[in-house]
Protein backbone atom coordinates (compact mmCIF):
# COMPACT_ATOMS: atom_id res chain seq x y z
CA UNK A 1 0.00 0.00 0.00
CA UNK A 2 1.64 3.08 -1.17
CA UNK A 3 1.19 6.76 0.33
CA UNK A 4 -1.93 7.47 -1.75
CA UNK A 5 -3.50 4.52 -0.87
CA UNK A 6 -3.26 5.20 2.51
CA UNK A 7 -4.25 8.83 2.92
CA UNK A 8 -7.42 7.12 0.34
CA UNK A 9 -8.07 4.46 3.02
CA UNK A 10 -7.93 7.00 5.99
CA UNK A 11 -10.13 9.06 5.10
CA UNK A 12 -12.55 6.22 4.07
CA UNK A 13 -12.08 5.29 7.95
CA UNK A 14 -11.91 8.60 9.43
CA UNK A 15 -15.97 9.68 7.82
CA UNK A 16 -17.14 6.12 8.13
CA UNK A 17 -17.60 5.89 3.82
CA UNK A 18 -16.07 2.43 4.22
CA UNK A 19 -19.42 1.03 4.85
CA UNK A 20 -21.38 2.99 2.00
CA UNK A 21 -22.31 1.89 -1.57
CA UNK A 22 -20.25 2.86 -4.20
CA UNK A 23 -23.00 5.59 -5.45
CA UNK A 24 -23.08 6.95 -1.90
CA UNK A 25 -19.75 7.23 -1.44
CA UNK A 26 -19.36 9.32 -4.97
CA UNK A 27 -22.47 11.71 -3.48
CA UNK A 28 -20.41 12.34 -0.24
CA UNK A 29 -17.20 13.18 -1.63
CA UNK A 30 -19.08 15.33 -4.33
CA UNK A 31 -20.60 17.26 -1.71
CA UNK A 32 -17.03 17.63 -0.07
CA UNK A 33 -15.77 19.22 -3.07
CA UNK A 34 -18.30 21.75 -3.99
CA UNK A 35 -17.92 22.18 -0.23
CA UNK A 36 -14.29 22.91 -0.46
CA UNK A 37 -14.67 24.64 -3.97
CA UNK A 38 -17.30 27.05 -1.87
CA UNK A 39 -15.06 27.70 0.91
CA UNK A 40 -11.71 28.55 -1.25
CA UNK A 41 -13.59 30.91 -3.68
CA UNK A 42 -15.21 32.94 -1.13
CA UNK A 43 -11.70 32.82 1.13
CA UNK A 44 -9.88 34.06 -1.91
CA UNK A 45 -12.55 36.87 -2.68
CA UNK A 46 -12.49 37.88 1.23
CA UNK A 47 -8.61 38.05 1.29
CA UNK A 48 -8.84 40.01 -1.93
CA UNK A 49 -11.08 42.49 -0.03
CA UNK A 50 -9.05 42.27 2.62
CA UNK A 51 -5.74 43.30 1.00
CA UNK A 52 -7.40 46.13 -0.89
CA UNK A 53 -8.46 47.82 2.63
CA UNK A 54 -5.02 47.37 3.72
CA UNK A 55 -2.86 48.55 0.32
CA UNK A 56 -5.16 50.54 -1.19
CA UNK A 57 -7.44 49.95 -3.99
CA UNK A 58 -5.85 48.21 -7.26
CA UNK A 59 -4.98 49.37 -10.06
CA UNK A 60 -3.65 48.06 -13.46
CA UNK A 61 0.09 48.13 -14.92
CA UNK A 62 -0.11 49.39 -18.28
CA UNK A 63 -0.27 47.43 -21.27
CA UNK A 64 -1.29 44.22 -19.23
CA UNK A 65 -5.07 44.46 -18.34
CA UNK A 66 -4.78 40.58 -16.47
CA UNK A 67 -2.03 41.96 -14.23
CA UNK A 68 -3.31 43.67 -10.67
CA UNK A 69 -0.94 45.70 -8.17
CA UNK A 70 -1.64 47.08 -5.34
CA UNK A 71 -1.10 50.97 -4.53
CA UNK A 72 0.70 51.50 -0.88
CA UNK A 73 -1.41 54.91 -0.25
CA UNK A 74 1.69 55.52 2.72
CA UNK A 75 4.19 55.96 0.10
CA UNK A 76 4.24 58.07 -3.50
CA UNK A 77 4.42 56.24 -6.19
CA UNK A 78 6.45 56.18 -9.40
CA UNK A 79 6.28 56.00 -12.81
Amino acid sequence: MNWIQRKIYLYNVTFGLFMLDWWERYLFNTLVIVLMWFLFYNTSRYVTTFCKSIYGEAHQFEGAKWAWQFKRTDQPHRT
